[in-house]
């Protein structure tokens, strides 16, 4: 080999070790988050989570289901939660249950645990079944905020007896957030007689990606999170908690217009997400409605964005607001637009924006920025719901708990009535359907949608994070 060609070779090793380096920075300063206030910040991914983008073996499936005979979530496991896993599957369950409840009191905050522990309990019982699929691989703090309220509302029934004496066990799935393996567990899931309703699923492209399985095989599903309007009317099998994106924008138009008296705004959006996609149109529809524009939008989804250009050029074009209608893949180019619009103009945003990631990125930029998200915390002091999930979490919780609680809750209250998979999706479906959830009544909507406003919350700064800055409810709207 010729110097030359040494010289060379020396330099593309140390530009791939400088590259490899900065990766593993990157990664282990990505992972550092710290759960506060039921919030976490976004976009941690799991080492080693499948892609999703082909066809699986059932085997290969079947790893990303367990009721307890397998961890789903090994990050931070204690050894004792290790050793019930190994008990469950060897059908120890007394070894299990005094091995998790050991968990729990290291860990109170481990939403896995309490529904391997009360999945333990029923051993071998009579059980009812219900399958919580949630996005493990690509967002795992949404998928414990979700994981959490299901874990409460199982944990409420059992203690109380059960549903009719016959107690609650919970399948938790991961679908790593794509709409390609949502889909194959989806049909894992409706191929399985014990499954009798779903938990699910996070993203609205992965929900509408399942539910045409669950449709077809007349499986009930209830997303907690999923907001876009396509999944209104998607078939009488599929159902929501959480309100459509309609009610969001007319929330956040009707604040423009009437609280902040500006008509002009530009839109920060991802045109590969459903969700983001519908924010941006059910907005767009409302603004106009209360006699403002859009004079400006701006896609994330764009190779080319640049967040200093785009505010530049939205300023140029005479927006007086910004709504950010970022999802969780591209929170941190809505974050990029907090912080090099320095407060020039007021910021509007959905729920994919309510994380700690906000707070803590965003911080003193984010100030007075208003969200439309489903459920707040301190928005209803009259329930119960936030008293008893902080005393089991040992922590508030986030809307998606209080949610997929609700979402839980409703399952449960068809499988009073019926347990079959005919008699819930009957129950759901009935005009005089009504149960008591963390975020008031629940009753569904023809379309499967809920009834329900939304709250506007804004960011103050306050010291119920450790970030020092907080979500506060905005109240006398």
């Amino acid at each position: 080999m010729s110097q030359k060609n040494e010289t060379a070779v020396l330099i593309l090793s140390l530009l791939i070790t400088i590259g490899l380096a900065g990766a593993g920075i990157w990664w282990l300063t990505s992972r550092g988050g710290i759960n506060v206030g039921g919030l976490s910040p976004q976009n941690q991914t799991l080492p080693n989570s499948a892609t999703g983008n082909s066809p699986q073996s059932e085997q290969a499936i079947g790893q990303r289901l367990s009721a307890g005979q397998k961890l789903l979530i090994p990050e931070q496991a204690t050894t004792t939660k290790q050793a019930a896993v190994q008990a469950i599957a060897s059908g120890n369950y007394n070894a299990a249950i005094s091995d998790l409840q050991a968990s729990l009191k290291t860990n109170r905050n481990d939403p896995e645990a309490l529904i391997y522990l009360n999945n333990a309990r029923i051993g071998s019982q009579k059980s009812y079944t219900i399958a919580a699929a949630v996005p493990i691989g690509g967002d795992i703090n949404a998928a414990l905020e979700i994981l959490r309220g299901v874990a409460q509302a199982q944990n409420e029934i059992n203690q109380s007896g059960g549903i009719s004496g016959t107690p609650l066990k919970v399948l938790i799935a991961n679908d790593d957030n794509k709409p390609e393996m949502a889909a194959q567990i989806a049909t894992a899931l409706a191929n399985n007689s014990e499954i009798l309703g779903v938990i699910g699923h996070f993203a609205s492209d992965t929900t509408l990606a399942a539910s045409k399985i669950y449709q077809q095989k007349q499986l009930v599903a209830i997303s907690p999170t999923s907001t876009s309007v396509q999944l209104s009317g998607v078939g009488n099998n599929i159902f929501r908690t959480v309100p459509s994106d309609r009610f969001a924008a007319n929330a956040l138009s009707r604040y423009m217009v009437g609280k902040l008296q500006k008509q002009k705004a530009a839109v920060f959006f991802n045109s590969a997400s459903s969700y983001s996609k519908s924010l941006k149109d059910e907005f767009t529809t409302a603004l106009y409605g209360d006699g403002g524009q859009i004079v400006s939008e701006f896609d994330f989804a764009n190779g080319n964005f640049n967040a200093a250009e785009s505010v530049k050029s939205a300023i140029a074009q005479g927006a007086e607001v910004i709504l950010l209608a970022s999802d969780s893949a591209t929170l941190d180019q809505a974050l990029q637009v907090v912080q090099v619009n320095a407060k020039r103009l007021p910021l509007l945003a959905g729920d994919g924006a309510y994380t700690a990631k906000t707070l803590q990125i965003g911080g003193a930029g984010a100030t007075d920025m208003v969200l439309a998200v489903p459920w707040h915390i301190l928005a209803d002091p009259q329930s119960n719901f936030p008293q008893t999930s902080k005393q089991l979490w040992d922590a508030e919780v986030s809307w998606r708990t209080a949610l997929a609680y609700d979402a839980a809750i409703a399952l449960i209250a068809g499988l009073g009535r019926n347990p079959t998979r005919t008699g819930i999706q009957q129950a759901l479906s009935a005009s005089d359907f009504s149960a008591k959830g963390a975020s008031g009544p629940i009753r569904f909507l023809p379309s499967g949608d809920r009834n329900r406003a939304v709250q506007l919350v804004t960011v103050k700064p306050g010291n119920r994070t450790s970030y020092g800055y907080e979500f506060v409810p905005i109240s006398g709207l």
